[in-house]
């Protein structure tokens, strides 16, 4: 499905008084979307294994006076379902709410053909692109359904939508993971409260497409904030029973 960005207008309090957990908010579309939800009025977890970068978002937000953000280091690779399940624990303790994920944080090594890739590289690509996010999803879901309101988005690829040589774990992970939400959608059917969509974003200046595309001229491709109200049109309320859909930007 295809978006039209220049139709939507953000509203300034779209996402007041939500909860939203943003994984991979250290960089790239995470850490804009955190800030731009955190504009928007909402509180932001911010996600991920390096705290340095993660503490630097947690300033920015910070100095612009928007609500607090909260960090939480997470490591995708390693994680149990122990850790989730505290994950959640925590958030329903401090926040007492959650309002939407952001499954940002996603594992790309290079460009490759699959003849010269390892069990370990696809264990690795699975493992935080695909079942990282199920069992977050899966621990926060309680949360979730609690909500008047959540919604879940992924952060996918054209390659998983449309595959090609040697994009390999990356994009069969990715593909998984629009499988994935797909299911969930459907098995959420009778919770109209919460829905989940992908999103891909498409040639953004964005770290992970410095690394797949090298020899591309970066301040050429369109800016980050350029798809951010795909993402803020998808948390909010303007997409009420929009589910199970997979968005182009």
């Amino acid at each position: 499905m295809h978006f039209n960005l220049n139709n939507y207008n953000v509203p300034d309090n779209l996402l007041n008084g939500k909860v939203i957990l943003i994984t991979g908010a250290g960089q790239g579309i995470g850490r804009s979307a955190a800030i731009k939800f955190a504009e928007l009025g909402a509180t932001v977890i911010l996600a991920g294994r390096n705290i340095e970068k993660l503490t630097k978002v947690y300033d920015e937000i910070l100095v612009k006076g928007f609500s607090e953000a909260l960090i939480f280091p997470l490591d995708l690779e390693s994680a149990s379902d122990n850790d989730y399940n505290a994950m959640a624990k925590g958030i329903e303790e401090q926040l007492g709410h959650l309002d939407g994920i952001l499954h940002n944080a996603s594992q790309f090594d290079n460009l490759s053909p699959l003849a010269i890739q390892s069990s370990e590289q696809f264990e690795t690509m699975f493992k935080i692109n695909v079942i990282a996010v199920f069992s977050m999803t899966k621990a926060c879901l309680y949360l979730l359904k609690q909500s008047v309101d959540a919604s879940i988005i992924f952060t996918s690829t054209s390659a998983a939508q449309t595959p090609k040589a040697y994009w390999g774990a990356h994009a069969i992970s990715k593909a998984a993971a629009d499988c994935m939400m797909r299911i969930w959608a459907d098995e959420l059917e009778m919770t109209p409260n919460v829905r989940i969509n992908s999103i891909i974003p498409g040639a953004l200046q964005s770290p992970q497409r410095k690394k797949s595309h090298p020899g591309e001229i970066h301040s050429e491709l369109r800016t980050i904030e350029s798809v951010l109200p795909l993402y803020c049109y998808l948390m909010g309320s303007d997409s009420r029973k929009v589910t199970g859909q997979i968005f182009n930007s």
